[in-house]
């Protein structure tokens, strides 16, 4: 069974190193920091040169990576190979490579740290290689984090930092920038760096620090629809509409869809209690308030007439069905007149 993450960053960070680790995956965020945190701590800076080597999966074949796994450390306890971009080495998955590795798998070098960073996918679970590495081995799978799992993510990686966050700064971040990993912490990482003590972060600290506005941003335009607050939903697209490199047209797409996918949930589940409805529709129970309103504000039929002009928006955002040249902007002006009219 693959390990998670974080609980492996766990243990390298009590300095429990292993002989193989076989990281894969569709999210690199997590394969970058494993195997980045085994290249900077695993050797002091002093063994470095003669114990670590870094290998590139394009220009390493399966022998030669297991000849460098296989060398003894000079005046070091261990030694390090990291093969980055694994995925592309020419043998792995063909029946010769793989035998290769399993040889080393089952006899593997103690003093040696074997990391294999294999990211956007991963191997055939049913295939000998796999199976060995599983037993044997510790195989990460780093998967991608949906998007109702990212506002718990946030929690704790802010918490991780020594601060905590308000639930409403927490929602912009996550409905803002999405689940792309490696901006979503970079972004995080600038704004905690301005702070000398614990601080409990709000939407003045992310619009001063990373420059999402507190009050033109995803999280108050899903806001302003529940409540159809014409005004204010008018108002944040035209500011969308200013900036539409910050304000991407697909994102913002896909954050209405399931936005509205989770009223009709709502609907067909409308004898729940707050905590039950939040589970159901995967949200904190804060924001339930704001899912019950809005589902009194749009029928059935509203809601399943608005699934359908967030496809056809998406349908010609990518150039499926003809605009006229129509810009993004007038795009999303036209969706968000059809949704509160």
């Amino acid at each position: 069974m693959p390990s998670k993450p974080e609980s492996i960053l766990k243990d390298l960070e009590g300095n429990k190193f292993a002989p193989i680790y076989f990281l894969q995956g569709e999210e690199p965020y997590f394969i970058d920091k494993i195997t980045d945190f085994i290249e900077n701590n695993a050797l002091a800076p002093q063994d470095r040169s003669f114990n670590q080597t870094i290998m590139y999966g394009k220009d390493a074949t399966m022998a030669s990576i297991l000849t460098n796994a296989k060398r003894f450390p000079m005046m070091s306890d261990r030694q390090v190979v990291i093969v980055k971009e694994a995925q592309n080495i020419f043998e792995l998955g063909k029946e010769i490579g793989d035998q290769q590795l399993i040889a080393y798998i089952k006899n593997p070098l103690p003093s040696t740290i074997l990391v294999f960073a294999y990211k956007y996918k991963v191997l055939d679970g049913r295939k000998a290689l796999a199976k060995e590495l599983d037993k044997k081995a510790i195989m990460v799978k780093s998967d991608k984090v949906p998007e109702y799992k990212l506002a718990p993510y946030i929690e704790q990686y802010v918490k991780s930092k020594g601060h905590t966050i308000e639930t409403k700064a927490c929602q912009i971040l996550a409905e803002s920038i999405g689940n792309n990993m490696e901006v979503l912490t970079n972004e995080i990482d600038k704004m905690v760096i301005n702070f000398n003590e614990p601080e409990k972060i709000n939407s003045g600290h992310i619009q001063q620090y990373i420059g999402i506005s507190k009050d033109f941003n995803n999280f108050e335009l899903t806001k302003a629809l529940s409540y159809k607050d014409i005004l204010k939903a008018n108002t944040i697209i035209n500011y969308f509409g200013q900036n539409t490199k910050a304000h991407p047209l697909i994102p913002i797409l896909s954050l209405l869809f399931m936005h509205f996918s989770r009223l009709l949930l709502v609907k067909a589940n409308k004898n729940l209690g707050e905590r039950e409805l939040a589970s159901v529709i995967k949200v904190n129970p804060y924001f339930v308030k704001e899912y019950t309103i809005a589902a009194k504000n749009y029928s059935l039929g509203k809601i399943i007439d608005v699934v359908g002009y967030l496809r056809e928006a998406d349908l010609r955002s990518k150039g499926v069905i003809a605009t006229n040249s129509m810009e993004d902007s007038q795009t999303l002006k036209e969706l968000i007149f059809k949704i509160l009219h």
